[in-house]
């Protein structure tokens, strides 16, 4: 190879060289570029997880630090709890799911006596054997393994109930167990020891009072009883004898014997009632009565009074508002006494007049009733209204006593309408007189009365002869309502013009019609019918041997009451003057129906009473009246008589000797049963406290009359309880 060769090939070979050096040295370079970058974030790598490291350390620390003030915080609570609960004096011990007590303090451990075993770790079975086997609980009359059995049974139970032992030291323990979710059972032993003692304490003292508030109730019977009885004497006698013929003076005497024991009956009745309501011992019974009834009956108790004092009486009842109810019929009465015996003592002249309306709601059968009070008395200032229905208060102050009573019967009836659920109120303005009116929800007993039934025969005209133009009102409506032309007249002869146009019934006040209108009638040959409507049934006699057909009913006149009468009378005999004379021979005849004929007998009335007076008053109350009457002196001759003198009605004392007059009835009651004979039984008590009625009732009786007896409640309970078998109780007028 020649030199030039060698040196192109030399220099070829240093030119790769140099190249692949090159190469080599960006290969190089490039090398330590990336193992310079690795190096930096290795760098970077290694600050950050110290910084990490750093961190964790620091919060580590903090963690460290954390736990040892929550320990400490911990230790401090523990401690201060556990104090907490060593320093109660109640029990408390917790127990885990295999019943071993861990923990307890010092008052639940303490009942133990300090009894070695008793420490943690101590089962409950075993605690169980200890307070029977030292004695430590009273188990009574209870074997050891009965009540260990009864207790361990206790607390398996998932929610154990309270449970209470006596300690053998008389203390009480409740023992309250509160098991977990986990089966741990918290368990408190409270000392109850005083509220037993306190509770025994209170019962004790409860007893006492019940006993006394007993020796009350039974001291206020008894003295009701006691006080009514000889008041029955006193208020019977004296009204009977005010109707006997008296001079001026005597007159005045009896009437203040009789107003004053009157006043003594109202002052016992309040003080009885206002007693009752005080203690929230009064009930309201719940039993069917007919409204309307009930109105009347307290206007027939008041109106001889209303009738000395020459005022009017009337009671607007609404056609259309039906009769029955539900309700406590008794409190009611007493509400409408005082309210319309308000009236009548604060009303010189003019009238009373008792309105009632209502709205029934069909769905549920309830009508709200409303019963306004309305007279023509002094009335009652404005500044007083409020006043009105407090306790002790009355219209009339130290300037002007003229009018006696205690000032609770405002209250008491305020009280009463609040029991059923109702409202009272006052509207007056002073000189012109009073509104007092109630509102009460009552339960339909059934629809509104209907008079279709009642046929008036042959009557088709009438005339009311009436001096009062409120009452006149009212009657002339009603026998309108029932189909009649009526009118009103002022004097005997309008009446008479009226007869002459065809009226064939004539409706007249007693003391209006005097002694001109029989005469006046019969002169005019009337062959119609005469009614005297008079305050008092019985009362009125005739002034002479009249042939007129008369009859009479009582003031203020119910709408059965009259449509009765009338359908009576336009049922009688076509001809009116051979049914007169009939009526005339009957009346002169006063003898027993014969077999076989139709003459009406003698109502017989059997009346039970022990007490002389009251028979003696009972008799001379009745004697206007056309009946037999009959004493039985105790209840068993009440029963005897029964079966012997088949009495149409009986009026039976309640207390009396030998045999009371509830077992006597109770015996009637069982020789009826199986027939179709039912006796109407009036009870005659003296006693008027709540329950008395109840007890009375229960026996079989069907109605009840508290003592002393007024002669128009003893003529209402003849009257509803005639026969019409029997002739009219009242035909001497």
């Amino acid at each position: 190879m020649s030199l030039a060769n060698k040196l192109t090939q030399e220099r070829r070979s240093r030119l790769a060289a140099e190249r692949l050096l090159e190469q080599k040295q960006a290969e190089l370079f490039s090398a330590n570029s990336k193992l310079g970058a690795h190096a930096k974030k290795l760098s970077d790598e290694i600050v950050e997880t110290r910084a990490e490291v750093k961190n964790v350390r620091d919060e580590n620390q903090r963690v460290k630090s954390d736990l040892s003030v929550a320990h400490q915080k911990i230790e401090i609570a523990e401690r201060r709890l556990w104090m907490s609960i060593e320093s109660i004096n109640d029990g408390f011990a917790f127990f885990n799911p295999d019943s071993q007590m861990i923990i307890a303090n010092k008052a639940y451990l303490s009942v133990f006596d300090g009894l070695e075993e008793v420490q943690t770790g101590l089962t409950y079975v075993r605690m169980l054997q200890l307070l029977t086997e030292e004695g430590i609980v009273d188990i009574g009359s209870l074997a050891p393994a009965a009540w260990r059995a009864t207790m361990l049974e206790r607390w398996q139970r998932p929610d154990p109930p309270p449970e209470t032992i006596r300690l053998w030291n008389g203390e009480y323990v409740k023992l309250i167990d509160q098991r977990g979710h986990g089966g741990d059972v918290v368990s408190l032993a409270l000392n109850i020891t005083e509220a037993v003692n306190n509770e025994r304490q209170l019962r004790e003292a409860r007893d006492k009072a019940e006993a006394a508030t007993r020796a009350k109730s039974s001291f206020l019977a008894n003295m009701s009883h006691e006080i009514r009885t000889p008041m029955n004497g006193v208020v019977g006698m004296a009204e009977l004898l005010a109707e006997t013929d008296l001079d001026e003076e005597q007159t005045l005497f009896v009437r203040t014997i009789k107003n004053s024991g009157e006043a003594l009956l109202v002052i016992i009745n309040d003080v009885l009632d206002y007693s009752k309501l005080g203690a929230d011992k009064m009930m309201l019974q719940n039993e069917p009565f007919d409204l309307e009834n009930a109105i009347h009956e307290v206007v027939m108790l008041l109106q001889p009074t209303a009738q000395e004092k020459g005022i009017s009486v009337a009671v607007d009842y609404d056609l259309f508002m039906p009769t029955s109810y539900q309700g406590d019929v008794g409190r009611i009465r007493q509400v409408l006494t005082n309210l319309i015996g308000n009236a009548i003592k604060f009303t010189g002249e003019g009238h009373v007049l008792i309105r009632v309306v209502g709205v029934e709601n069909a769905a549920d059968k309830k009508t709200r009733v409303h019963i306004n009070v309305e007279d023509t008395g002094i009335g009652i200032p404005e500044e007083k209204l409020v006043h009105v229905f407090g306790e002790f208060n009355q219209v009339d102050d130290a300037e002007n006593r003229s009018y006696e009573g205690t000032g609770l019967g405002l209250s008491i009836s305020q009280k009463l309408i609040k029991m059923m659920g109702g409202e009272i109120w006052v509207d007056s303005v002073i000189g012109e007189g009073s509104n007092f009116g109630f509102k009460i929800n009552l339960t339909s007993h059934g629809p509104a009365e209907t008079f279709d039934a009642f046929d008036l025969g042959n009557l088709s005209k009438a005339v009311v002869l009436e001096r009062s133009d409120l009452l006149a009102r009212l009657v002339v409506r009603q026998l309108s309502a029932f189909g009649l032309g009526c009118q009103a007249s002022k004097t005997v002869p309008d009446v008479i013009t009226s007869v002459r146009k065809g009226a064939d019934i004539v409706l007249a006040d007693a003391e209006t019609a005097g002694a001109n209108l029989i005469p006046a009638l019969e002169d005019e040959g009337f062959k119609g019918a005469l009614v005297l409507l008079t305050a008092q049934l019985g009362s009125v006699q005739k002034p002479y041997n009249s042939s007129l057909n008369v009859h009479q009913l009582q003031k203020p006149i119910s709408r059965r009451a009259l449509l009765e009468k009338l359908s009576q009378i336009g049922h009688e005999t076509p001809d009116l003057a051979v049914q007169i004379a009939a009526k005339a021979a009957e009346s002169e005849a006063q003898t027993e129906p014969q077999e076989g004929g139709n003459q009406r007998r003698v109502m017989r009335v059997l009346a039970a009473e022990d007490n002389k007076t009251n028979r003696l008053v009972f008799q001379k109350m009745v004697k206007p009246l056309d009946i037999e009457l009959k004493f039985a002196e105790n209840g068993e001759e009440a029963v005897a008589f029964y079966q012997e003198f088949e009495p149409d009605m009986i009026f039976m004392d309640v207390s009396m000797p030998i045999m009371d007059g509830k077992t006597a009835t109770r015996a009637i009651r069982e020789l009826e049963r199986g027939g179709d004979r039912h006796v109407p039984i009036f009870a005659l008590t003296a006693h008027a406290v709540d329950g008395d009625k109840d007890d009375i009732m229960a026996c079989g009786m069907d109605h009840y009359l508290t003592k002393p007896l007024r002669k128009a409640e003893i003529f209402s309970a003849i009257g509803q309880s005639q026969p019409a078998s029997t002739r009219e109780i009242a035909p001497d007028i």
